[in-house]
Parts: structure tokens; C-alpha cells; sequence
């Protein structure tokens, strides 16, 4: 940018001089007409440097703009990505950019049109306007890659959010199998777990059939239709102590007697102790006790 500049001035001398040459001759009067032509090649000159100072200035501004964008998507890169309002704050400054980088191409041209018609456009000038041309063209390149990086970034984007879709789904739907394994395991342990028992006086167990026979008969326990709802429902795996609220108690059930253990309370109540509930409950989930 400073090579333009010095050419510029280069420029403004160089119109000048060779004005200033024109007007050695010895008529009064063609020296004063060249001395107005003089003065209004340099006013024209001049205003022709300032729309090119500006020019420069304005792409001076653009290359600064371009600049923090590559700097800002390389430290986003850098560090895992830009956030959905960075990446449309950036493509937002891209376009604006662009179409600034349009006008610019469009104020050379019209500059380039009128020096030529004003005949006032001389070699520095032309490489002047070649050299802001070539500029623009680099910063619109620039851009486009920028673009293009843009437009990358958002596809990858959009994949790794159909990915984390697709993986979000897959443990959803392996988190809902998970819970229903647990949910048929803890339905299986309960089922294992569960135990019956229940207490009563001889004529209570006949009346449900529970208990058949006596006497003279052999007795048999649980062998026909018996009531399954007069029975206790619990689980082995709290089940510990029985209260059988009675002075007497008869386990009629097969349980290893060292399984198990009846003693009494302060008040001379019984009360059933399961010592090993695997041992006790190995042979049958159903206890009888009789309290007559």
C-alpha cells in the first residue's frame, strides 16, 4: 500500500513538470491559456489522486476486515469449531465485504473511464489503477476461500449433528432395553424371592385345605385344591422372624430343622427364627405352622 501511495505522488510531479514545460513560450497570451489548462490538469489530477487515495484507503480497510475474519476462523478452528451465532456473524461479514469489494471494482472502472477521457491518464496512473485491480481481485479470492471454509465447516457440522442424532437415538433405544432387562431381572429376582407361609389351628388348615387327613389318616399337606390366599405373601430375602402368636407351634412343612429355630418371647408367645434362608426355604417357598 505504500508503494501506491509513493507512486501517486509520483504521479502529481510528474503532470506537473510536464505542464510547466508546455508553458515556455514567448506569446503572452497562449502562456496564460496553458497557465489555466496547467491549473486545471493538476485540479483534475488531483481530484483523480484523492478518488484513488480513497480507493486505497477503502481497500486498506478491506484487507484489514479479511484479515480478522482468517484470524478469527483460524482460532475458532483451533479450538473446536464456531458457535451457530459466530458462523452466521461471519457469514454475514462475508457478504458485506463482498459486495463492498463490488463497488470498489465498480468506482476504479468509472475512475479508469474518465482518465482516459479526460486524456490525463499517463503510465504511473494506469499502474496504479492496475495495482488496486490486482489487489481487489486478491481480497475477493481471499474471500471466497473464506467462503468456502465456511461453507465446509457447516457441512461437517451438519454431518456430526446427524452422527450425534444417529448415536443419540442408538443409546436411547439401548438405554430403554437396558431398563427393561433390569426391570424382567428385578421381576425374576422377586418371583425367586418370594415365599408363602401361613398359621393356624388344625380345624383353620383343614377348613382351607391346606392340611387333609389325621387321626387315623395320614396327613397330607398342600396335596389337593388348596386356598392359596389364605396364605402370607413375603420375601426370603427380609424374612427373618415369625411371630406365631400362640403358647404352641408345629412347623408341618419340610424344612431342615437346623435351618430354623422356635423360641419365645417375654410373654411365652412363640416366635419362628430362620437361621439360614437358603438351607430353610431350599425344599419349598411354602410354610405351614400349626398353633394347637
Amino acid at each position: 500500500m505504500k508503494k501506491i501511495l509513493i507512486i501517486l505522488f509520483a504521479a502529481a510531479a510528474s503532470v506537473a513538470f510536464t505542464a510547466c514545460d508546455q508553458t515556455n513560450t514567448n506569446d503572452a497570451a497562449n502562456q496564460q491559456a496553458e497557465n489555466q489548462t496547467l491549473r486545471d490538469s493538476i485540479r483534475t489530477t488531483l481530484a483523480y489522486q484523492d478518488s484513488l487515495f480513497a480507493l486505497i484507503n477503502e481497500i486498506s480497510d478491506g484487507m484489514n476486515q479479511i484479515k480478522y475474519l482468517e484470524k478469527v476462523a483460524s482460532t475458532n478452528a483451533a479450538v473446536g469449531g464456531e458457535t451457530p451465532s459466530q458462523k452466521e456473524q461471519m457469514k454475514a461479514d462475508i457478504q458485506s465485504i463482498q459486495e463492498e469489494l463490488k463497488l470498489r471494482r465498480e468506482k476504479i472502472a468509472t475512475l479508469e473511464s474518465k482518465l482516459a477521457k479526460s486524456n490525463n491518464l499517463n503510465q504511473t496512473l494506469q499502474k496504479t489503477i492496475e495495482n488496486l485491480k490486482k489487489e481487489i481481485e486478491e481480497q475477493e479470492e481471499t474471500i471466497t476461500s473464506l467462503r468456502a471454509q465456511l461453507d465446509q465447516a457447516n457441512r461437517q457440522i451438519a454431518r456430526l449433528d446427524n452422527k450425534v442424532d444417529s448415536l443419540n437415538t442408538t443409546v436411547s433405544t439401548v438405554r430403554q432395553e437396558k431398563a427393561a432387562v433390569e426391570e424382567q431381572n428385578v421381576a425374576i429376582a422377586n418371583e425367586m424371592n418370594t415365599c408363602y407361609y401361613v398359621i393356624g389351628t388344625s380345624k383353620e388348615l383343614k377348613k382351607h385345605k391346606i392340611v387333609e387327613g389325621g387321626f387315623l389318616r395320614k396327613t397330607k399337606i398342600m396335596q389337593g385344591d388348596f386356598d392359596q390366599s389364605y396364605f402370607t405373601t413375603s420375601d426370603k430375602r427380609r424374612l427373618h422372624t415369625i411371630n406365631l402368636h400362640s403358647n404352641k407351634a408345629k412347623v408341618l412343612t419340610n424344612h431342615p430343622e437346623s435351618s430354623y429355630e422356635i423360641s419365645e418371647n417375654a410373654d411365652g408367645t412363640k416366635i419362628l427364627n430362620i437361621r439360614n434362608t437358603s438351607q430353610f426355604w431350599g425344599r419349598s417357598n411354602y410354610l405351614v405352622v400349626q398353633v394347637d
